[in-house]
């Protein structure tokens, strides 16, 4: 246990947390600013990455649809378990919906990405791919939901998904597959040029919004039951429900280990965003962002090496 442990730290953590501290010491010391890198992570290199991945990707109609009803299973246990929470101790709504942003929504593209590549190699970050498209469409809908409750707009929420252009990415890797066409040869080249740059880039900008997150100095209140109940979920709870849905599914081989891994990934960073721009509870989110992530370096290499 303990060899498999320190092997999966050398062989995979290390090469992540190297791009990590890079951009953690850029912002503490240079005052990184992540937006423009978001946006090209985002908006360039993430479509590429998918794109890319999707029209090579040796997975299965069973495969896709054994994901999207795990991704549909996990969102709405997982609702219900935090509403459960928040009612049980009491918490505010601001902080119940702050603990369901923290509980639902995992960092799996800017972090879950290289780490299944480097853990599982081409083929899981084949199967990868699926589960971090329908997660990109349930954090522009029921994430934006989730933040807002009373101001929300589930046109607006919907809109958002289609301005994002891994969806077109995707759409179009689907399309390819199907039609079996084929890009020109030097397109094909850039394409895979911005997708090999993705990880390292994505590793990067999460160093940098955790020195960010830490820096951070929300003017809002945190109760240790709302912080602990975050912890708990994201670290803890979560992970099991995953377990046990894929057990029910009767996931099994590379397919079940990177879902479960992926789901069991820090909170995202980007819950934080929607969390502050609803007010609700962004210091909360931000502290579980900020110690699911350290947590994780030691939660994930011991579940990678138990798989």
């Amino acid at each position: 246990m303990i060899s498999s442990f320190l092997s999966t730290l050398y062989s995979v953590f290390l090469p992540i947390s190297l791009p990590v501290i890079g951009g953690g010491l850029l912002k503490r010391f240079k005052g990184l600013e992540t937006k423009p890198l978001s946006a090209l992570s985002l908006y360039v290199m993430s479509p590429a990455l998918i794109f890319e991945t999707l029209e090579r990707a040796s997975i299965t109609s069973g495969d896709i649809a054994v994901t999207v009803a795990f991704c549909l299973l996990n969102m709405l246990i997982l609702w219900l378990l935090c509403g459960f929470a928040g009612k049980m101790l009491k918490l505010s709504q601001p902080e119940r919906s702050g603990l369901a942003l923290t509980t639902l929504f995992t960092n799996s593209v800017n972090y879950g990405l290289p780490l299944v590549l480097l853990a599982f190699g081409q083929a899981g970050l084949d199967k990868a791919s699926v589960y971090v498209i329908v997660q990109i469409m349930i954090i522009n809908t029921l994430g934006v939901y989730l933040a807002a409750r009373s101001h929300f707009s589930a046109a607006k929420a919907v809109k958002s998904v289609f301005t994002l252009p891994s969806v077109y990415a995707a759409a179009l890797a689907v399309l390819i597959r199907m039609t079996g066409a084929a890009l020109p040869g030097a397109l094909e080249t850039g394409i895979s040029m911005l997708s090999a740059a993705y990880a390292p880039l994505a590793l990067v900008i999460l160093g940098a919004q955790m020195v960010g997150v830490r820096d951070g100095r929300e003017a809002s209140p945190v109760t240790r039951r709302g912080f602990w109940s975050g912890m708990a979920m994201r670290l803890a709870v979560a992970p099991l429900i995953a377990w046990a849905i894929l057990a029910a599914l009767s996931v099994e081989g590379t397919l079940f280990a990177v879902i479960l891994i992926l789901s069991s990934m820090p909170a995202a960073v980007n819950a934080v965003i929607l969390a502050e721009q609803y007010d609700a509870a962004p210091r909360l989110v931000s502290m579980c962002i900020l110690w699911t992530t350290l947590a994780s370096f030691v939660f994930l290499p011991v579940l990678i090496g138990i798989l």
